[in-house]
């Protein structure tokens, strides 16, 4: 089941990606690799809180997710963007 969703988030069809993802997960909130790809295709989508909670929801539930190194990635982008510089 999960490996057809990784193709519908690489293939860029995010959104159903996101559908089938959240019926998963209201399924079994056990389920760290669901919340990991959900938070890809957030990502993906450009919607970073979303990606950023998901990841958190996947290392909570399994500390060995590989969640933890797209959080790192995504926050060490976060902390790397400087507002002032990009918005004049």
């Amino acid at each position: 089941m999960i490996q057809p969703i990784r193709q519908l988030i690489h293939d860029g069809q995010t959104d159903e990606a996101i559908r089938q993802l959240d019926a998963l997960i209201a399924a079994d909130r056990t389920q760290d690799e669901a919340f990991y790809l959900r938070g890809n295709a957030y990502r993906k989508q450009g919607n970073w809180q979303q990606a950023i909670n998901n990841y958190l929801e996947a290392m909570e539930i399994n500390p060995k997710s590989p969640a933890h190194g797209a959080y790192r990635m995504m926050i060490d982008i976060l902390d790397f963007y400087d507002k002032d510089r990009y918005n004049q």
